[in-house]
């Protein structure tokens, strides 16, 4: 019988890594996540990744992750893949309104679909981007997430940048980084428009499809603004956690940075 390959990755060995790319006690961390990424073999798979973090962020730290449902969404607005015209009226009405404890991430990968059903993790209402917190500040992170402007002054990211808090990339590259978005909505630049968003949810118990205004934001340029941020300054830690490349940097200075950056970048 052929033996597993690669490196043997432990909770401790995790531990180790996390703290020596920068982890703390104390620290309010958003996590986006490759499990692939980290190779080898992981005894406990997602959820020693996630014990391993909280037990470096300690009982005063906190840990987000999006826990993102774009499907609940207007089929007809659907691209990747699209669906039949002829479907559009069924799939909207046999669709399940947003429930925040049954509804499972979509793309989101494995980590945070296993972290949003541990016992103590709570998450925000929203029918599509919502976000799972476990810690000291969770409740505050994730409570009144508005649904207009889903990504703006009345979201968890608002509230991580408020707590000071830091991005963790683990084994993904600022595509991935959601806290740009909230840079989208307080930038002024050229192009910047309004989208009607659509979503199943729950009103007075009975399931009602809700209408509401957003900003039309777009990931396209956050590589470029990430590679920048990192070029331009010190704030970016890189690292390496199991065998995936690790990046940790403040939430605020990448925010106030990639607000000027889309300000003089951004165009029509």
């Amino acid at each position: 019988m052929e033996e597993v390959k690669g490196d043997l990755i432990t909770s401790e060995t995790l531990k180790a890594d996390f703290r020596s790319l920068g982890i703390i006690p104390e620290m309010t961390v958003i996590l986006h996540s490759s499990m692939k990424a980290l190779g080898g073999w992981v005894v406990g798979g997602p959820v020693a990744v996630i014990l391993a973090l909280e037990d470096c962020l300690a009982s005063k730290g906190t840990l987000v992750m999006p826990t993102q449902t774009s499907d609940l969404s207007d089929p007809a607005n659907w691209r990747y893949p699209p669906v039949r015209e002829s479907w559009w009226e069924l799939i909207r009405e046999t669709m399940p309104a947003f429930d925040a404890d049954l509804i499972p991430c979509r793309g989101m990968g494995i980590i945070p679909e296993c972290f949003r059903k541990q016992k103590g993790v709570v998450r925000s209402n929203h029918p599509q981007v919502s976000f799972a917190a476990w810690g000291s500040q969770k409740d505050h992170i994730v409570a009144n997430h508005s649904l207009e402007n889903s990504l703006g002054e009345n979201s968890p990211l608002a509230r991580l940048y408020e707590a000071e808090g830091w991005v963790l990339l683990l084994g993904v590259g600022h595509s991935s980084n959601t806290s740009i978005h909230l840079a989208e909505y307080r930038a002024d630049y050229a192009g910047k428009t309004e989208v009607n968003n659509k979503a199943p949810i729950f009103i007075n118990g009975q399931k009602k499809w809700a209408d509401f205004k957003d900003v039309n934001v777009d990931s396209c340029d956050f590589e470029l603004i990430g590679a920048a941020f990192e070029r331009d300054t010190s704030y970016t830690r890189r690292g390496k956690v199991a065998n995936a490349d690790a990046l940790l940097m403040p939430v605020k200075e990448l925010v106030d940075y990639a607000i000027k950056w889309m300000e003089s970048n951004r165009s029509s």
